[in-house]
């Protein structure tokens, strides 16, 4: 019940009465009073006033379920969250909860993982009560070689919604890092369940550094923070809920044609290494090209030395900026 008054407040420009959250819930003044009380404790400031009711004046920057699900306003995108104080990674909370059944837009969020993974194995610091780390779990009926497309429909997302929910001028560094002022700020992990020819289930993970106020020497040169960047603490709840609308409608456009047709030109828009020299990074070679943007499949166009234009393929590859990180 305290997230359902959490969101009741929210949703209010005014005061809520007492008797409109009795009412509406099917509760005593009594059980109200408590609940308004807990929130209280969790650091929201809840202004009450004799004969008006309760108004929610700020929240805090907590991570918790009723949180989340008062922030949460999709039709399936993390409209169904588990919630961790720890665990050791929301990727495997999140292909747990596939294998459990576990419906379609499910989202796993803890505040602190003790066993978070990179591209590669790499390890992703994960402190407790400073960043984001969630997963969503997904159901797609498409054919499992166009799933790592999903990774890209996600970096998109993840660039509007934190655009939309802090207004920064954040980049995607292709494939599916986003970066501010050249730093990295988030990164991306798609893991699937397939047969041959069938998706059990795909589970795209995704780490944002928020209010970190220092990271490891080896990090620092090539990474940040939200904090770190602007000075302020940002509030985590309003940036989860902010990408899984942007992730809701661009899943969509994107089974429309099981590519990134339709938000092609939006990520190319945001593509920090477009119209840049690149180094790529192959297995058998290494060279310098110069990055054009994606195609529809999410391959990034470069154009050789001597002025053939290739597409290449992200598994295959990294690509690296000429100068520096991006």
């Amino acid at each position: 019940m305290k997230a359902e008054i959490l969101k009741m407040l929210r949703e209010s420009d005014d005061y809520v009465s007492g008797q409109q959250i009795c009412e509406k819930f099917g509760v005593s003044r009594t059980a109200v009073w408590k609940a308004v009380n807990q929130l209280k404790e969790e650091g929201y400031e809840v202004e009450a006033v004799r004969n008006r009711g309760y108004h929610i004046i700020d929240s805090p920057d907590v991570i918790t379920l009723e949180e989340l699900t008062s922030q949460i306003d999709t039709v399936w995108a993390g409209k169904q969250v588990y919630y961790y104080n720890e665990t050791d990674s929301t990727n495997i909370r999140a292909k747990q909860l596939g294998e459990e059944g576990a419906p379609h837009g499910t989202l796993a969020v803890a505040d602190q993982q003790n066993a978070g993974r990179g591209r590669r194995g790499r390890g992703w610091e994960s402190p407790k009560g400073c960043s984001i780390y969630m997963s969503i779990l997904l159901r797609p009926e498409i054919p499992p070689v166009k799933a790592p497309m999903l990774t890209l429909v996600m970096a998109l997302s993840v660039a509007e919604g934190l655009k939309e929910s802090t207004e920064l001028d954040v980049e995607i560094k292709w494939p599916n890092d986003i970066v501010l002022n050249g730093k990295k700020l988030v990164g991306i992990l798609t893991e699937m369940s397939t047969e041959i020819d069938y998706i059990n289930h795909v589970v795209i993970g995704v780490g944002i550094n928020v209010n970190m106020t220092g990271l490891p020497k080896e990090l620092s040169e090539k990474a940040t923070s939200l904090r770190l960047e602007t000075g302020r603490i940002v509030k985590r709840s309003p940036i989860i809920a902010a990408v899984m609308r942007s992730f809701e409608k661009n899943y969509s456009l994107f089974l429309e044609t099981q590519d990134l047709e339709k938000m092609q030109e939006e990520y190319n828009s945001l593509l920090v290494n477009r119209e840049k020299e690149v180094r790529i990074l192959g297995a058998k070679e290494q060279y310098n090209a110069y990055a054009l943007g994606v195609n529809k499949e999410g391959e990034l166009l470069v154009r050789r030395g001597d002025g053939t234009t290739e597409a290449v393929f992200a598994g295959e590859v990294s690509v690296r900026g000429v100068y520096g990180y991006v």
